[in-house]
């Protein structure tokens, strides 16, 4: 089971780039790279139940969040972003940003 999950490791590992920055698309002269938030994950085990009989297993899956496009015309590249996307990646950062301002502010107080 072990090999199995270095194999999935050894194979998704060059991913990440490919899973951030999409192949560029030309399109009437515009150049776009679509710009994405992406993760994933592998698991496995095994063990033995009651009667003695081994069982195991594994699993995976994963994410990918478009975050927009670098947009590229006439010398000029600048990113566009898709704002759902965004919504979808700054919501959790801004929640914990205000738990954290929240205990600080608390501890400050006392």
């Amino acid at each position: 089971m072990a090999e199995l999950v270095l194999e999935l490791a050894e194979t998704v590992a060059g991913v990440g780039v490919k899973t951030a920055y999409g192949d560029a698309v030309n399109i009437d002269g515009t150049t776009f790279v679509p710009v994405a938030l992406g993760y994933y994950g592998f698991g496995a085990g095994s063990g033995s139940d009651e009667k003695g009989d081994q069982a195991g297993g594994g699993g995976g899956g994963g994410l990918s969040i478009p975050l927009g496009a670098y947009v590229g015309r006439g010398g000029d590249v600048r990113f566009e972003p898709n704002l759902i996307g965004l919504l979808l990646v700054a919501t959790p950062l801004v929640w914990v940003t205000g738990k954290a301002l929240r205990m600080v502010i608390r501890a400050l107080k006392r």
